[in-house]
């Protein structure tokens, strides 16, 4: 008598398991076949200089400024 009773409480619970297992499969499979990645790329090591090199190419600092600038991040 009481082993029917628990595979009605069971039986549910089992099912939405193997629900949920689906679902997480069918999310990964479509993330990995979208070709985005999972985590956002980090800066590059280089992120201050290619800054600089930005604001000298626009003209927002001289040669001078560059060059020292680019001496101080080298230290680094």
């Amino acid at each position: 008598m009481w082993g029917g009773g628990l595979w009605m409480l069971v039986g549910p619970m089992i099912m939405l398991l193997f629900i949920a297992a689906a679902a997480i499969v069918i999310v990964a499979v479509v993330r990995s076949a979208s070709g985005h990645p999972r985590h956002a790329p980090g800066p590059s090591g280089d992120g201050a200089k290619d800054i600089l090199r930005e604001r000298f190419a626009r003209g927002e600092i001289d040669q001078q400024e560059f060059e020292e600038r680019m001496r101080v991040l080298d230290k680094r």
